[in-house]
């Protein structure tokens, strides 16, 4: 059986804690599907180059080709976190350039937005080593072995 978006929405909701996000699915899962399905494409995109699974999925059917394996619907739900979080970060820079009522209070949107800068920066190390781990994991040995004997 092939993996389906929702397996790896699953996880990704495992993941992260956001009330907008669980408002969508409890209104339609059609559109929290369709939603968090961007992230998911831009997931893939960066984890296809070192996966070790073929990552084709279709949109039409929002499954992939492949029956993924754990790991690798881990480490896309994480990348999906990422990409979250960019969003994240971006509403926040957005919402501060427009507010200019000196009434509203800057030190706390000034300190909440520091603090997901500095998690996503967290966010983006780890899934980093992740990849790292993942590719190092991967990687066939003999073929290294083979050109050092050879030389």
């Amino acid at each position: 059986m092939a993996t389906t978006l929702v397996d790896v929405n699953d996880l990704f909701m495992v993941l992260v804690n956001d009330s907008r996000l669980t408002a969508l699915f409890q209104s339609s899962v059609t559109n929290f599907n369709t939603y968090l399905e961007g992230w998911l494409l831009f997931a893939i995109d960066e984890f296809d180059s070192i996966c070790t699974q073929d990552l084709t999925y279709s949109v039409a059917t929002q499954e992939f080709t492949a029956t993924l394996t754990q790991k690798n619907k881990l480490v896309l739900a994480q990348l999906m976190t990422k990409y979250w979080m960019e969003k994240q970060v971006q509403d926040d820079l957005q919402m501060r350039m427009n507010v200019v009522d000196r009434s509203f209070k800057h030190t706390s949107m000034a300190t909440n937005f520091r603090e997901r800068k500095d998690f996503l920066s967290q966010k983006r190390e780890e899934i980093s080593q992740l990849l790292i781990e993942y590719e190092y994991a991967n990687n066939s040995w003999d073929d290294w072995d083979n050109q050092i004997y050879r030389s």
